[in-house]
């Protein structure tokens, strides 16, 4: 992803305003007794948003035009905060060390990757975690703050300087940024259409490594 990824955000008083959410695809089957069948295609949701919605202004559109130049449209990802779920927690709290179990030690391995898992009693989903915000990590092993640690924020990889014991629960806390692209090579802005009311649309795609 490094290639073709800038290590850059999206403006965020524009991603605040930005429609969208998760993806993801599924096969349906009507059977001839009425039953259906159904299986997952992706085994992890993509982030799917459209920036038109966040547009107010023409500085607005302006800022959204200066920032898709300069990815080449869809040719750089880039990051991009979700409005709602950028935390690893909810989106009123803040991210504390205990928040998300990443791992458990085992006397050897230092690296480690942040996730998030999303559950409830039925079922779980985990998240890889790939650019999170440096400066926002809390780490914590068994239950103790940890400090000494390093994070990739390009990675979402945590190293520690010395490997934490066999059988030791880590978890971290973390905000977090989306990898994403423009899903395209063109806006349409229309001026007299803008004036009205009516915003280009300006589609976003979560990009995998």
């Amino acid at each position: 992803m490094s290639t073709s990824f800038h290590e850059v955000r999206f403006p965020l008083r524009l991603s605040l305003s930005v429609s969208g959410g998760p993806v993801r695809r599924t096969d349906i089957v009507n059977l001839s007794n009425g039953h259906e069948s159904r299986n997952q295609r992706w085994r992890d949701s993509r982030r799917s948003y459209d920036a038109g919605s966040a547009v107010r202004s023409v500085a607005d559109l302006y800022e959204l035009m200066a920032f898709f130049e300069a990815r080449g449209g869809q040719l750089y990802g880039f990051r991009f905060r979700d409005p709602v779920d950028f935390k690893s927690c909810g989106p009123l709290a803040e991210p504390a060390a205990g928040d998300q179990w990443i791992a458990t030690g085992d006397g050897a391995t230092t690296g480690f990757q942040l996730i998030k898992t999303y559950g409830d009693g039925a079922a779980s989903w985990t998240r890889t975690i790939r650019k999170p915000v440096a400066d926002s990590v809390k780490v914590s092993v068994d239950g103790v703050a940890a400090s000494g640690f390093s994070v990739d924020a390009a990675s979402g990889i945590v190293t520690f300087a010395s490997p934490p014991a066999n059988g030791a629960a880590i978890f971290a806390g973390y905000e977090f940024d989306v990898p994403v692209r423009f899903d395209i090579d063109r806006i349409d802005i229309n001026m007299k259409a803008f004036n009205a009311g009516s915003v280009p649309s300006v589609p976003l795609v979560e990009v995998k490594p």
